[in-house]
């Protein structure tokens, strides 16, 4: 028998079990390499958030909630600095400009891509941000002003085509993916409406409720309130069934515009070039923090819920598929959303 061997049968039995505890010690010390800790020496201070929408909407809604995850993950104030304009574009540029420092964030949903397939920014969007985590993602509503003889998207269809032009559509700017759903709707069914861009879904809700315009497709988290106090009200989902929070809303697809489905993705970004090692912890803080229970039942509230958990790397790659998808329906559509 071997020296070692000898030895080590001859430990008295305390010294074997201390020696055992220490190695399950060992293997339970490795990091777990997705609790990513946050820099020792970051947030020094605030972080802000660019909101490229006016306060009121869905985005803005769920961006709060986030900043709020933050703060009270990181003990430093997260502040939503909102920019509406120019359909979004004023807040990327902004935030693409920004120092990548983890400082300056940017809240973003599938409007970025739709702006960087149609070239509407002169950067690609892929390059010039580095996607932190995907918060929420929403389906949208189709909402009216309910002093409108139309009840389900056949109605609509037949009184938009018996008065041409003569309602009016709101969307958060031309080229966003509010505007988008509508010109799609419009080219599947024949449908003629005006369209009227806003700074945001939250003041284009506003002017439906009183009547300046009668229509628009907007995010669950923006109408919820609103369709709860019939101010508005909805006639149809985009999404490819029935949603379990609204299970008598028929979807746009059944109610006759078969393969219409439209869905928005609500995340946070970065500026390209921000420390891997933020980002990552950003991921984490935000992804733990939108599945607490307080956070889950204000999204619920809003008629939303946690997105699917993914790394920033998975994120990134659902992007480049989703913009790949997009650049494919804008050549199919053709559909002209330059200003």
């Amino acid at each position: 028998m071997a020296p070692t061997e000898r030895m080590g049968r001859s430990w008295p039995r305390g010294l074997r079990v201390f020696s055992l505890v220490g190695v399950i010690g060992a293997v339970m010390a490795i990091p777990d390499v997705h609790a990513q800790q946050k820099p020792a020496d970051f947030p020094i201070r605030p972080i802000r958030i660019i909101a490229p929408i006016a306060p009121g909407g869905g985005l803005d809604t769920v961006t709060r909630i986030g900043a709020q995850v933050l703060t009270e993950a990181w003990g430093q104030m997260a502040i939503v600095d909102n920019r509406p304009g120019g359909g979004t574009i004023i807040a990327m540029d902004l935030a693409a400009k920004a120092n990548p420092d983890g400082y300056t964030l940017f809240s973003g949903t599938n409007t970025m891509m739709l702006l960087g397939a149609t070239k509407r920014v002169k950067y690609d969007i892929r390059k010039a941000f580095d996607p932190i985590v995907l918060m929420t993602t929403q389906w949208y509503v189709l909402v009216l002003n309910p002093s409108l003889p139309i009840r389900n998207v056949k109605e609509l269809v037949a009184f938009s085509k018996a008065q041409p032009n003569a309602l009016s559509y709101g969307s958060p700017g031309i080229g966003t993916n509010g505007h988008l759903s509508m010109e799609w709707f419009k080219l599947l069914s024949g449908a003629s409406m005006v369209h009227v861009p806003y700074k945001g879904a939250g003041p284009a809700m506003l002017d439906i409720i009183g009547g300046q315009i009668q229509l628009m497709f907007t995010s669950t988290v923006s109408a919820a309130a609103h369709m709860k106090s019939g101010r508005l009200r909805a006639i149809a989902i985009t999404s490819p069934k029935r949603h379990r929070t609204l299970p008598d809303l028929p979807t746009v697809a059944e109610s006759g515009l078969a393969g219409y489905k439209q869905s928005n993705n609500y995340g946070l970004y970065a500026p390209a070039g921000t420390p891997r090692q933020i980002v990552l912890a950003m991921n984490q803080a935000v992804s733990t923090g939108l599945r607490t229970p307080d956070a889950i039942k204000r999204l619920a509230a809003e008629g939303t819920e946690p997105a699917e958990r993914m790394t920033p790397d998975e994120y990134r790659q659902m992007i480049a598929d989703e913009y790949i998808q997009l650049e494919q329906l804008l050549r199919k559509l053709d559909l002209k959303l330059q200003s």
